[in-house]
């Protein structure tokens, strides 16, 4: 079993950066293939950035290519997602998720066995 736990949202001005992380326990991140999900209000879960369980190749959604980074410490077990020039439509709930070694698709959310809880982020205009 692995445990997701998220930290870093808040409210931020639109052009500002946050860094989210995502704290494992309970198994190392090593070998996994993670995931970060957001779901605004009244929208559907939406795939944003992953990372293979190799840790060589990284996926990005084209409205955030270039202004969001994925990366992960193996010696603090995290995974991060650096979040730069935010806009409001940014704004949601963002969730991490993790699978042991491959997924079929990093973009398809039920691929995925863990998830953390969520961090709210808010981008004001």
């Amino acid at each position: 079993q692995v445990q997701l736990v998220e930290s870093g949202g808040g409210l931020v001005q639109a052009g500002g950066s946050l860094r989210l992380s995502c704290a494992a326990s309970g198994r190392t991140l090593r070998g996994h293939s993670i995931g970060w999900f957001r779901q605004a209000p009244e929208k559907g879960r939406e795939f944003v950035a992953g990372m293979s369980w190799t840790g060589t190749s990284t996926d990005y959604i084209d409205s955030v290519r270039g202004r969001f980074t994925i990366s992960s410490d193996s010696a603090k077990n995290t995974v991060y997602l650096q979040m730069n020039s935010l806009k409001p439509e940014d704004t949601a709930v963002y969730y991490c998720a993790a699978k042991a070694w491959g997924v079929t698709n990093i973009r398809e959310g039920s691929a995925y066995s863990y998830w953390g809880q969520g961090t709210q982020v808010t981008v004001s205009s």
